[in-house]
This record gives C-alpha cells, structure tokens and sequence, in this order.
C-alpha cells in the first residue's frame, strides 16, 4: 500500500507544473524603432560585366536607415543574397561598403572613414553597429570583380542585397 502511495505521489509531482520563466518583448509590428527602405534604382550601384575581364563597381546607394525612433546601439547585416548565381560568373567579387550619417544640415558624413569594411561573396554578409537617433544611408563607395563570362542561362548575374536588423 505505501508502495502504491509513494508511487502515486511521485507521478503526481512530475504532472504538477513546475514554475516557469516566461520573457516580455514589448517590440511588436506597430512599434518598429528602425526603417530600412531601398535607395532609388537611380542611385544604385552600377557595373559592366565583359567575359575573362577585370571589372569594376561605380559607387551607389544600397539601403536607407532610419533609427531616429531609437536611442539604443543597432546591428545590422547586409547580404548578398545570391552568391549562388554569383559563383557561375564571377572568380571573387570584393565591394567595399560605406556608410554615411545624416547631419542637421542635411549633408551626409562619412562614419566609416577611419576603418573599411568589406563584403566579399565568400563571406556574403558583413555586420555593423550604429547608434539610434540618426538616418543613415548605406553605399558601395568602390568594389572590384573577376568575370568568367555568362551563366549556364546566358546572363551575367548581378548581386542582390538585403539589409537585417536585429
């Protein structure tokens, strides 16, 4: 009998539910604290991809940020979304990745003088931090490529881009 009652005891704490931790996120889909939007296609980045040559990359805009809702320091990542395609046509691709601040004059400052950052398609993704308070846009100031030629479809593949913040 006491056996029957241990028993009974213990299956009774293993089904009784034990205290959890739940976390509180107060970020929803109304309350955003950053905006990315994609540049003009005007003001886009542009390249001219020829069969076995060295090629180049005019400087562009990629991405505008707006984290003037937000005080706090944000990460953000940019990728190339399609180094799969990428690799059929080019050996490597090496873009150099600028970002500028909004001033209250409305010019846009250089924050990334005092170091460089680059995306390659072997990494296809870099990472930076920026302060809240501030509008941003994010630019290609010079890249440079190897082209093998067109892709098995007879096109030269372009990157695409994509811009996370977390």
């Amino acid at each position: 009998m006491k056996k029957k009652l241990l028993l009974l005891l213990v299956a009774a704490l293993l089904l009784a539910p034990w205290p959890i931790v739940y976390a509180y996120d107060s970020v929803n889909a109304a309350n955003v604290p950053v905006t990315i939007a994609a540049a003009d296609a005007s003001a886009a980045p542009q390249m001219k991809a020829f069969g076995h040559a060295i090629g180049g990359i005019s400087p562009g805009e990629l991405f505008q940020v707006d984290t003037s809702t937000t005080g706090l320091y944000t990460l953000f990542t940019l990728y190339i979304t399609n180094t799969d395609e990428l690799v059929e046509c080019y050996r490597y691709m090496t873009l150099n990745i600028g970002i500028y601040v909004q001033t209250d004059t409305y010019q846009w400052q250089n924050v990334t003088a005092s170091g460089d950052i680059y995306l390659t398609m072997q990494g296809g993704m870099v990472s930076f931090m920026l302060p809240g308070n501030a509008i941003y846009k994010i630019t290609i100031e010079k890249g440079c490529f190897y082209c093998y030629g067109a892709n098995s479809a007879g096109n030269v593949t372009v990157p695409n881009f994509n811009l996370t913040a977390s």
